[in-house]
């Protein structure tokens, strides 16, 4: 599902990623983990398209992403990657089954077609009843389902997910841990996920160790 060759990133002359190689295959729960400043998120973010690096590639389903345009790079991301950040990111002026829809109708989906995946995903996530809700009326768990759900919307080829419980409480992380597990058994669905959870990264089926810029194991 995913090849990246040779990555190196720097920002103002630091170097952040220096030469990282990674194979990821479909259906994979991968962690990531390591000490702050190791470099996790900025690849993660090179990963989900939201960077270039210096040098090196990336490939998604046999598709050498960074050789894509700016447009077609974010017409790609939009259809084949969702993310799940640790803050929700959801917009609180919307409702739930309205957050959910964005990135479908940003990907010109029609809007029926678009809430009967956005009800049926919150549906999936024990929301039902949530639907009209603004974020500021759901719990911290609920937000974060609701984030996972539009990150599901487009039925994207893998999910690449930071730190996404590291604003819940244990038994709401706990539950988010479990439905990761659950959407790969029922959809095949790939995550990589860069995580200080211990429980977490311990329930991936790989977990890769990054240290000063590189995976060390």
């Amino acid at each position: 599902m995913i090849v990246a060759k040779n990555i190196h990133k720097n920002y103002n002359g630091l170097e952040i990623l220096k030469g990282v190689d990674l194979q990821i295959k479909q259906g994979e729960v991968v962690s990531i983990v390591g000490s702050s400043g190791a470099g996790k998120t900025t690849l993660l973010t090179i990963l989900g398209t939201l960077d270039r690096p210096n040098t090196g590639e990336v490939i998604i389903n046999n598709e050498n992403v960074f050789k894509l345009n700016d447009k077609r790079l974010a017409a790609f991301r939009n259809l084949n990657i969702g993310f799940v950040f640790q803050f929700h990111q959801l917009l609180p002026e919307f409702t739930a089954i309205e957050n959910v829809c964005i990135p479908a109708l940003i990907a010109k989906k029609n809007k029926k077609e678009a809430e009967t995946r956005a009800t049926e995903l919150l549906e999936f996530f024990n929301l039902k009843d949530r639907l009209s809700h603004k974020p500021s009326e759901l719990s911290g768990g609920e937000q974060q389902r609701v984030a996972v759900a539009r990150a599901l919307v487009n039925k994207p080829l893998v999910v690449f997910a930071d730190e996404p419980s590291g604003n819940l409480d244990s038994n709401n992380a706990r539950e988010l841990h479990n439905l990761f597990f659950k959407l790969r058994d029922n959809f095949n669905q790939t995550f990589v996920i860069v995580t200080h959870n211990n429980e977490l990264a311990g329930m991936a089926d790989r977990t890769l160790s990054m240290k000063d810029g590189k995976i060390v194991s």
